[in-house]
């Protein structure tokens, strides 16, 4: 098996300590910060190690390719984009908190998505709609290494998915700006101008992610193992399962615990070094 190790404090000096403790062969540097460790073994220390120094750490087969995928989806609200949208919306009305508590909740699988959706728009009744563009315009970034890794999808072919139980408004703009291949996300009803607190049509939950990304697959031919999928919610859970490899990215402890991979330290161009 392969060991890679990658975050800000995956040193050089640590990667070496590391290569000696799974009996690994010399560290190969992957990136400033990402390191593989080939021939390596299972330590019950070295779990411990990384945790300490803040390191993620994937187990890696040998045969697995990058270049062999066709199709790669991401969640956007804490994956693609370091904010959750919803809850800069509420910023407006000085509702941002309890929108905030809302979404955690729903993320960490404690109540149902779209009745957490419902009770989170309905506060935004009365929104102007030009808050959609501030939010974009303002406070919207990407996550670190999220450019990397869409351009080596590009430069090999892989298809972009992007799916989420946000809003269209932003789905649809990140689309055009990245050159992402589909979305599928929510639409929020605006009347005169201003958001009614409704969502239009059916809410898209974990079960239409999965959907999705099935349907996808199967229109491209991928083979299960030609698939990734990276998430961070509850939400995304039923669409990681569909995938051959799942990546949990800065995730909660449900997520964390049922992907193949989790990034809590790398940025999204991290997924590239779980492939050899």
């Amino acid at each position: 098996m392969i060991l890679v190790l990658q975050g800000a404090d995956a040193t050089a000096r640590t990667a070496a300590a590391l290569a000696e403790l799974s009996g690994g062969a010399a560290p190969e540097q992957l990136g400033p910060a990402a390191w593989r460790l080939r021939d390596a073994q299972p330590h019950p220390e070295i779990d411990a190690h990384c945790a300490a120094r803040r390191i993620d750490l994937a187990w890696v087969p040998e045969e697995r390719r990058f270049d062999r995928l066709k199709l790669l989806a991401m969640d956007m609200d804490s994956t693609l984009i370091t904010i959750e949208c919803i809850d800069e919306l509420g910023s407006f009305f000085n509702k941002k908190n309890e929108i905030s508590e809302i979404t955690a909740t729903a993320m960490r699988g404690e109540i149902d998505y779209p009745a957490s959706l419902r009770k989170r728009v309905a506060l935004l009744e009365g929104l102007p709609e030009e808050a959609l563009q501030d939010v974009y315009d303002d406070k919207l970034r990407l996550s670190p290494g999220a450019e990397l890794l869409v351009a080596a999808c590009k430069k090999h072919g892989i298809k972009l998915l992007l799916v989420s139980g946000g809003f269209t408004f932003f789905t649809e703009r990140l689309k055009e700006r990245l050159g992402l291949d589909e979305t599928l996300s929510n639409v929020l009803e605006i009347d005169n101008g201003r958001l009614t607190g409704r969502v239009l049509g059916p809410i898209v939950d974990a079960d239409a992610k999965a959907a999705k990304f099935r349907q996808l697959a199967r229109r491209l031919g991928a083979a299960q193992d030609q698939t990734v999928a990276i998430g961070d919610g509850a939400n995304d859970l039923k669409m990681m399962a569909e995938a051959g490899v799942s990546v949990a990215y800065r995730a909660k402890p449900v997520v964390r615990a049922q992907a193949t991979h989790a990034l809590g330290y790398s940025g999204l161009d991290g997924a590239l070094h779980l492939f050899t």
